[in-house]
């Protein structure tokens, strides 16, 4: 089979060759950002999740490339745009399968809290605001769960047996959990699903007898990590999120 693009997006682009997955990087993508995402993926296959097995990493003409396995299947966004009258089984399944990967440890994983440290310290908010980020992520529980970072239906791949095959760990950390939580409600958010993002947050704290206002807690912080590099129609709605009073 010829190398067939099937995704791109800035700075990278996603090719199947076979039973490869071959996701490329531009010459001016930080190799450290590279073998760092490598290296989660990797430490996150030895937990026994379902996810695509890295088979190397090369440079071809100048530019690096991870080659996993090819998970053939549709995305579970793909199969909840079809069947919009399954939302709440499809639903269901996620939050069943978020709780699966929290349930996780990855000790050698980036911590969390440093990584959101530094984020915040990186936001283009005023110092105030900042500095209240600092003080509430530094008040929050420390926890060494494993976090994908970017938990969301479109990372989540449906095999022909039903098998889901969890993708793209490239911001997975050690932390807590609700925060992970709470990102995951600011994607649906900011993907347009407002009514989804509040079904996904009261399914996900009665699964996990957690209090909605605590996971509330995480989304200034949560929102201001995803700031840094955010497209610009997200900078607004992100920038009164960060807005800590809002969530005391």
């Amino acid at each position: 089979m010829d190398k067939i693009q099937i995704f791109s997006r800035e700075h990278k682009r996603i090719f199947r060759d076979g039973d490869s997955l071959i996701k490329e990087f531009d010459p001016e993508f930080s190799k450290a950002d590279i073998l760092n995402e490598a290296l989660n993926h990797a430490r996150v296959e030895e937990t026994g999740l379902h996810i695509p097995k890295i088979r190397s990493i090369q440079v071809v003409d100048g530019r690096w490339s991870i080659i996993l396995d090819f998970i053939e299947g549709a995305t579970l966004q793909s199969h909840m745009d079809s069947h919009p009258e399954k939302e709440d089984e499809y639903l269901n399944f996620f939050v069943d399968l978020q709780l699966d990967v929290m349930k996780r440890k990855v000790p050698l994983l980036n911590k969390m809290r440093e990584k959101f440290n530094g984020k915040i310290s990186a936001a283009a908010l005023d110092a105030t605001t900042r500095y209240e980020l600092h003080s509430r992520l530094d008040s929050m529980p420390r926890h060494n769960n494993l976090c994908h970072g970017d938990f969301n239906p479109t990372n989540i791949i449906i095999a022909a047996d039903g098998t889901p095959f969890i993708i793209d760990w490239a911001h997975a950390t050690q932390g807590n959990s609700s925060a992970d939580v709470a990102n995951s409600y600011m994607l649906f958010y900011l993907s347009g699903k407002a009514e989804l993002a509040e079904k996904y947050l009261r399914l996900y704290c009665k699964k996990s007898d957690t209090a909605m206002q605590y996971i509330q807690r995480w989304l200034p912080i949560v929102a201001a990590v995803r700031l840094v590099k955010a497209q610009a129609e997200e900078s607004e709605l992100l920038r009164r999120w960060t807005n800590v009073v809002d969530y005391e």
